[in-house]
């Protein structure tokens, strides 16, 4: 085989993993405001919590606030209960390429059917009453009694869907059943595809079950070499967009641990963490799982801002107020919400060694929060609002949070001393280091991936075409639809005032035609070329 096909064979492997870990980032982005409900609801209806600030009388049993809050926390319960169908959803919605709302139902008909077979099954073969089955390898999925595949069955539907969708949504059948042709076609085939899947995952994932079982014996038993690993690897993906594919299968399935709790086997590092933050039973959170989590803290509350204000410090007399503004901001993001791009891209675009270095960084603070019996989780972030929720208020006793600030402070004065020192003796374009008239920025995921196109002139070419026709369009937020026939891009837009003629023209269109919301912009026969960089360059922002 030619390097030429290898070449392209791995990039087209990296580029579904890239789609596929963009797809995860829609159910995942639910996990925040389901913590949230969670935390605070189970915050404010543990009675130690209660009895330990003298809040009984206001938030105790029989109270109308309490009924709030246990409100709150079963809402959020809900979510991570059904977060394998969520994630079936989710994903075909995501990687569907057209007809997104079709793929989705099909996917929820799907995830049913499949687990429908593979009760129907179990209950034909005796399974269920026979204990057959080692514990915890049946759960209740929506309601079914069926194999405990987790989010892993949601996965295996959402790719299946998708692929299913996108082959599937114009089919064209014979005039008598032509009534189901086309989108109609994919629930259709979907139903069938996942009836046959499911008899298949009856015979094979009790096989695969087992191995990921024997993966997560094995993550448990690596210690804290096998952490510091972990965190390595988790930040040093984020430049291709590959770490939520990393992470997931710790946070969502037995890789991650397994744990009894109230009498149910809980699977996942962040499920165990959740079912013990709703657990009245639960004395102290389990390190075990939270080893995958806790990490974060040290990081995002305290590393960061020590690397920001190096940078600060760093900047010309000239440029320090704008750089101070732009970096304080960034340093306040990340400690509150644990959004972490606009620092580690700045460093990784104007010196790679810098992220290199806050990668095994990352590494040592999970493995010392692991040390350490750091039992702090988070939904997603890993900011002051997380620590907030899932760590002081829950209590030292239980999450011994104390740890974060008094590692933090050492991890804040390791960044600001060590990220001052490289950027100084190895002068790195941090911001407001630039060269006079050179623009004093933060960089983001979209200026990293058009620096290591322009390595490639054909790449380069193909961003700045697509950068200025996203402008000539109004810019991102400005489109609505997005979509071509067979010579034209046709977009529907916001505000059609803001649509620029003479950027599109200049990007290389025939012809514009706008007529209210409606922009159609005349490129010819490889429309679809340019539709699909362009979705690609949106899609990196």
């Amino acid at each position: 085989m030619s390097e030429a096909v290898k070449t392209r064979k791995r990039s087209g492997a990296f580029g579904v993993l890239q789609r596929v870990g963009r797809a995860f980032m829609l159910p995942i982005a639910l996990l925040p405001i389901a913590g949230l409900l969670l935390g605070v609801g189970t915050s404010f209806t543990n009675v130690t919590t209660l009895e330990e600030y003298n809040l009984m009388g206001i938030l105790g049993p029989g109270t109308a606030l309490n009924s709030v809050f246990s409100l709150l926390a079963s809402v959020g319960t809900v979510i991570f209960d059904n977060l394998p169908i969520i994630f079936a959803m989710g994903v075909a919605l995501g990687m569907a390429e057209n007809e997104k709302g079709t793929a989705t139902l099909s996917a929820a008909i799907a995830f049913l059917v499949m687990h429908k077979t593979i009760n129907s099954l179990l209950i034909l073969n005796g399974m269920l009453e026979s204990g057959e089955l080692h514990e915890g390898a049946v759960a209740n999925v929506v309601g079914i009694e069926s194999l405990q595949m987790g989010v892993f069955g949601g996965i295996i539907v959402g790719l299946g869907v998708a692929w299913l969708n996108n082959r599937f949504y114009k089919i064209r059948l014979p005039n008598v059943i032509s009534f189901f042709g086309g989108t109609r076609f994919v629930p259709i085939i979907s139903t069938v595809a996942y009836i046959i899947v499911g008899v298949l995952m009856f015979f094979v994932w009790p096989f695969i079950q087992e191995g990921i079982y024997a993966i997560g014996n094995l993550v448990l038993k690596s210690g804290y070499a096998g952490t510091l690993i972990y965190g390595f690897t988790e930040r040093i993906l984020i430049p291709f967009g590959l770490h939520h594919v990393f992470y997931l299968p710790f946070w969502q399935t037995g890789v991650g641990g397994s744990a009894l709790i109230d009498g149910t086997m809980i699977y996942g590092a962040q499920n165990i963490f959740f079912a013990e933050l709703a657990s009245p039973a639960t004395e102290v959170f389990s390190v075990s799982a939270t080893r995958f989590m806790s990490g974060k803290f040290p990081l995002m509350i305290f590393g960061l801002p020590g690397a920001a204000l190096a940078m600060y410090t760093c900047a010309k007399d000239t440029k320090k107020k704008v750089a101070g503004g732009l970096l304080l901001s960034a340093a306040l993001t990340a400690m509150l919400t644990g959004i972490t791009e606009p620092l580690e891209f700045t460093f990784l675009f104007v010196a790679p060694v810098l992220y290199v270095i806050h990668s095994i960084l990352a590494g040592a603070a999970y493995m010392l929060m692991h040390i350490f019996n750091v039992g702090v989780g988070m939904t997603f972030s890993g900011g002051i609002i997380d620590l907030t929720l899932f760590g002081v208020l829950q209590g030292n006793a239980k999450t011994n949070w104390i740890m974060i600030p008094i590692v933090g402070v050492f991890y804040f004065a390791v960044y600001f001393f060590l990220f001052r020192f490289m950027i100084r003796r190895f002068n790195y374009m941090t911001p407001g280091r630039e060269e006079d008239g050179g623009e004093t920025k933060l960089y983001t995921r979209a200026d990293y991936n058009a620096k290591k196109g322009g390595k490639n002139s054909k790449k380069s070419n193909s961003t700045e075409t697509s950068k200025l026709i996203l402008d000539g369009l109004g810019g991102k937020d400005n489109i609505q639809n997005l979509d071509c026939c067979a010579t034209r891009l046709r977009v529907t837009v916001k505000d059609g005032s803001l649509v620029d003629e003479g950027k599109l023209k200049a990007s290389g269109a025939a012809g514009v035609i706008k007529k209210a919301d409606g922009v159609q912009v005349v490129y010819g026969p490889q429309v679809a070329v340019i539709k699909s960089e362009l979705e690609d360059y949106i899609n990196s922002l």
